[in-house]
């Protein structure tokens, strides 16, 4: 009896491993290939059609046109020199700024004026 129950509980128990698998590479890759899709979708796209928006606004200021600056500052533009622009804040007081710093535009100048 004693031999049987040391038979049974000190001989190794050699369990086979799975065989393994053979699908395609493609199912294998196909969760990361969709998450990746996902994210693009969700976050990159977005931000891109947002920043040509930005780009599109940034190119058409021009003069009389009443902004907010990204850091807080209303004011009206008196003079575009290329990538810079001019910037009334205040009675007599002028600010020139990057273009890329202006947030958006409150009030397009008018346009038809005469």
């Amino acid at each position: 009896m004693q031999n049987l129950i040391a038979y049974f509980f000190a001989t190794p128990v050699l369990a086979q491993a799975d065989p393994a698998p053979t699908g395609s590479p493609l199912t294998t890759f196909l969760p990361f290939i969709l998450m990746i899709a996902a994210m693009y979708f969700l976050l990159i796209a977005p931000q891109r059609k947002k920043q040509k928006e930005h780009q599109k606004l940034v190119s058409s200021l021009a003069t009389g046109d009443e902004v907010l600056t990204s850091g807080g500052i209303y004011g009206t533009v008196t003079n575009v020199k290329g990538d810079r622009l001019v910037v009334r804040i205040g009675e007599g007081t002028k600010v020139e700024i990057a273009r890329s710093f202006v947030q958006s535009v409150e009030k397009k100048a008018s346009s038809g004026e005469g």
